[in-house]
C-alpha cells in the first residue's frame, strides 16, 4: 500500500460538488459480493490449504526439482491471492470509517487469520534460504519460474537475520498484540482528532462561532492567504493533539522498544538497515543519497526566503510554509480534475488513459473527506486479479488535481505490473514513486501551461516547489527525527513528550535554518505522521523515488515519445527485478556516485524557474 506524507495544502471542500460526494469505492468485487463473511470464507480457505500446503512440503524442499518448486509456488499464489483478497477488503473498509467498530472488529479478524497463516506458511521461506546456493541455482534454472524467481533470490538475502522457525512462529504470534495492535490504535486515536477552528461571527453574535472539522480540513487552512487564519488554524491543530499527546509519546515508545528488540534478534546492525533490505537498497547508497540532501538544504532555504518577500513578513513562521503566495483561489471541482488527469494520461500513452479510466468506471476511488476517515492518501494494489484502489481526501485545489494524478500512477503502476503476479507485482519502496511522481509532473505541466495569468502560474509554480521540497527535502529531515528517536530510545531509554519535540524542532530546524521560526506549538506536529508508527524508516523512499521519477521525467523532456514503450515496459516489469535493472530499462544507472545531485538539479531548476516567475510579476518589488 503506497502512502503519501502529510503536506496538506488544500481547503474546505466545496458542498455543491456532487461528483465528489457521489465518488466513493466499492469494495465488494474483491469478495465478489459476501461483504464480511467474504473475509472470513476466504481466510478459513487460504487456512485450509495452507495446512495441506505444509503438510507435502515440510521439510521436504530439498527434494524438489524445478517442476515441483513451480508447482509448489503457484498453489502459494493462489493461497496468498485469497488473503490479499481479504485483507485488503477489511483494510479499505477501515481506513473508510475508523469509528465503525464492526470495521475494526473485522480488520482484527483479517491479521489473525492472516498471522496465522504466514505462521503455518513460514517453513518453506527458512528451508529456502537454508538451501545451498548451487542448489538453488540449479532449481531456478529450471523453466517456467520467472514469475517468482526473482522474488525467490530476495528471499535469500535476508539469511543472517532469520531465527529458528519456533522463534520466528513466535514473534508472528505476538506481533498481533505488539506492533499491528498499536499501529491500529494509532489510526483509531488520529483519525478521531476533531480540530475546533473559530469561525466566522453569525446572526450578530458578539463572538465568532467555532466548528470542529477533521485534522485533514484544518491542516487545509495552512494553505491559506490569510496570515491570521492560518496562525489561528495552526493553534487550533495544537490545542487538538494536546489531550492525546502522552498516550500517542506512549506508544510511540513502545514500537521504539519494540523494533530495538527485534532489530537485536536479527542481528540488523543498524535501525534503518531492515528497510534497507527490503527496499533492496544497500545501507550505504542510503546514507549517500541522505548526506546529498542534506548538503542542498539552502534549496528550501532559499526558497522560504524568498516566500516571505512574497507575503510581505520579514521571516516566515512554521504555519506559513506552505501559505498561497498569491490571492488566487482557483477551484477544482472533482469532475474538471478527473477530465484533466484522464486526458494528460492519454495524451501521453492512450494505454495508461485506458488504465487510469477504469479507476472511475469500476468505482475504485474513495474522494471525499469524512469523519473517522483516514486522513492523507493511499493506492492500495490488492490483487493482480483486481483494478487496485486509491483513497483521497479532495479539497478542490490545484494540490489535491496534483494528488489524484499522483495516485492514479501508483495505480496504473500496480495494474500493468499486474500480468507479473502476485511475487512480482510491486516494487520495492525505492522505486514505487516512479510512476506517481511522473504522472504528476506531467499534469503539472498541463496545468503551468494552460494558465496564462501572472498570479496563477506563480502560486502553481510555487506549489509545485513545495511539494517536491515536502517530498525530498522534508522527508530527508523527518528521516533525522526518526534516527534521532530510534537512538534515542536505545540509548537513553523512554522518552518524555518533551524529548520527542526537542528531537522533533531540532531536525527541522537543521532543514529550515534561519529561513522559518519554527512556533512552540509545533513541536507536537510529530504526533499525528503514521508513518514513523506503522512504516518505521519509510519516508526517506520518498526523496530517492521523487529524485528518480524527476530523473525519468528529465529523459522524457529532452527524447519525447521515444521514451514511452520503454517507460511502460519499466511499468509493466513491477518487482521482477532488482532496482538497478529496472532503472536500466529507461537508461539511468542507480550505480552513479553523481545520480543523486543530477536529481537535485533538476529541483534547483523548478527554484530558479520560481524565483523568476515572481520577479516577473512585480510581487518582489511590492513586498520589498
Amino acid at each position: 500500500m503506497a502512502s503519501e506524507p502529510a503536506n496538506p495544502t488544500g481547503s474546505a471542500t466545496a458542498p455543491a460538488d456532487e461528483e465528489l460526494a457521489r465518488t466513493a469505492w466499492d469494495l465488494e468485487p474483491l469478495v465478489e459480493g459476501e461483504g464480511a463473511d467474504g473475509v472470513g470464507r476466504r481466510m478459513d480457505e487460504a487456512l485450509e490449504r495452507a495446512q495441506e500446503f505444509a503438510g507435502r512440503y515440510a521439510r521436504k524442499l530439498e527434494e524438489l526439482d524445478s517442476s515441483g518448486l513451480k508447482a509448489a509456488m503457484e498453489e502459494l499464489a493462489e493461497i496468498q491471492e485469497l488473503v490479499a483478497r481479504a485483507g485488503t477488503y477489511a483494510a479499505l473498509r477501515f481506513s473508510a470509517d475508523t469509528a465503525d467498530p464492526q470495521n475494526g472488529a473485522l480488520l482484527q479478524l483479517a491479521q489473525e487469520r492472516g498471522t496465522a497463516i504466514e505462521t503455518t506458511l513460514l517453513f518453506f521461506e527458512l528451508e529456502w534460504a537454508a538451501l545451498a546456493d548451487e542448489r538453488v541455482d540449479e532449481l531456478l534454472g529450471g523453466e517456467g519460474l520467472e514469475f517468482c524467481s526473482h522474488h525467490l533470490r530476495s528471499v535469500r538475502r535476508y539469511r543472517d537475520h532469520l531465527l529458528s522457525e519456533p522463534e520466528e512462529k513466535i514473534l508472528a504470534e505476538k506481533s498481533l498484540t505488539g506492533a499491528s495492535a498499536w499501529a491500529r490504535l494509532f489510526d483509531e486515536l488520529t483519525s478521531a482528532i476533531e480540530v475546533e477552528l473559530p469561525g466566522e461571527a453569525a446572526n450578530g453574535a458578539a463572538q465568532p462561532s467555532t466548528r470542529k472539522v477533521a485534522l485533514d480540513v484544518a491542516l487545509a487552512r495552512l494553505a491559506s492567504a490569510d496570515r491570521e487564519v492560518r496562525r489561528a488554524a495552526a493553534e487550533a491543530v495544537t490545542a487538538a493533539l494536546a489531550p492525546g499527546l502522552r498516550t500517542r509519546a506512549y506508544l510511540f515508545n513502545t514500537l521504539l522498544m519494540d523494533k530495538s528488540v527485534d532489530d537485536r534478534l536479527r542481528s540488523y546492525p543498524h535501525w534503518l538497515s531492515a528497510r534497507n533490505l527490503s527496499n533492496e537498497a544497500s545501507d550505504e547508497s542510503v546514507r549517500a543519497l541522505i548526506e546529498a540532501v542534506r548538503g542542498r538544504f539552502e534549496i528550501p532555504r532559499r526558497w522560504y526566503r524568498l516566500k516571505a518577500q512574497l507575503l510581505g513578513v520579514e521571516q516566515l513562521a512554521d504555519y506559513d510554509r506552505m501559505a498561497a503566495v498569491t490571492q488566487d483561489e482557483v477551484s477544482y471541482p472533482f469532475a474538471h480534475a478527473r477530465e484533466i488527469v484522464l486526458d494528460c494520461y492519454s495524451s501521453f500513452s492512450s494505454e495508461l488513459g485506458a488504465v487510469a479510466g477504469r479507476f472511475f468506471s469500476e468505482r475504485h476511488i474513495d474522494a471525499p473527506p469524512r469523519q473517522a476517515k483516514r486522513g492523507g492518501a493511499f493506492c492500495a494494489s490488492a490483487v493482480p486479479s483486481a483494478v487496485p484502489y486509491v483513497m483521497l481526501n479532495y479539497t478542490a485545489r490545484r494540490r489535491d488535481v496534483l494528488t489524484l494524478a499522483h495516485e492514479l500512477g501508483h495505480g496504473v503502476h500496480f495494474a500493468l505490473a499486474a500480468r507479473q503476479g502476485i511475487f512480482h507485482q510491486s516494487t520495492p519502496l525505492t522505486l514505487a514513486e516512479t510512476a506517481s511522481v511522473f504522472g504528476e509532473t506531467i499534469v503539472f505541466g498541463r496545468l503551468l501551461e494552460e494558465d496564462s495569468a501572472p498570479a496563477s502560474r506563480l502560486a502553481l509554480l510555487a506549489e509545485k516547489l513545495e511539494d517536491t521540497i515536502a517530498t525530498v527535502f522534508r522527508q530527508v529531515a523527518m528521516n533525522g527525527f526518526e534516527d534521532g528517536v530510534h537512538t534515542a530510545r536505545r540509548e537513553e531509554g523512554e522518552l518524555s513528550v518533551e524529548r520527542f519535540g526537542d528531537l522533533w524542532r531540532e531536525t527541522q530546524a537543521q532543514m529550515l535554518g534561519d529561513s522559518v521560526s519554527i512556533t512552540d506549538g509545533y513541536r507536537s506536529w510529530w504526533s499525528y505522521i503514521p508513518h514513523f508508527i506503522g512504516s518505521p524508516g519509510y519516508v526517506y523512499a520518498y526523496a530517492y523515488g521523487q529524485l528518480l521519477a524527476l530523473s525519468v521525467y528529465e529523459r522524457y523532456r529532452i527524447e519525447g515519445e521515444e521514451i514511452v514503450p520503454r517507460y511502460l515496459e519499466l511499468l509493466a516489469a513491477g518487482g521482477s527485478k532488482d532496482p538497478q535493472e529496472l532503472a536500466r530499462i529507461v537508461g539511468i544507472d542507480l550505480d552513479d556516485p553523481g545520480f543523486w545531485d543530477a536529481g537535485l538539479d533538476l529541483v534547483e531548476r523548478q527554484l530558479t524557474e520560481a524565483e523568476a516567475a515572481a520577479h516577473a510579476s512585480g510581487r518582489i518589488e511590492e513586498a520589498a
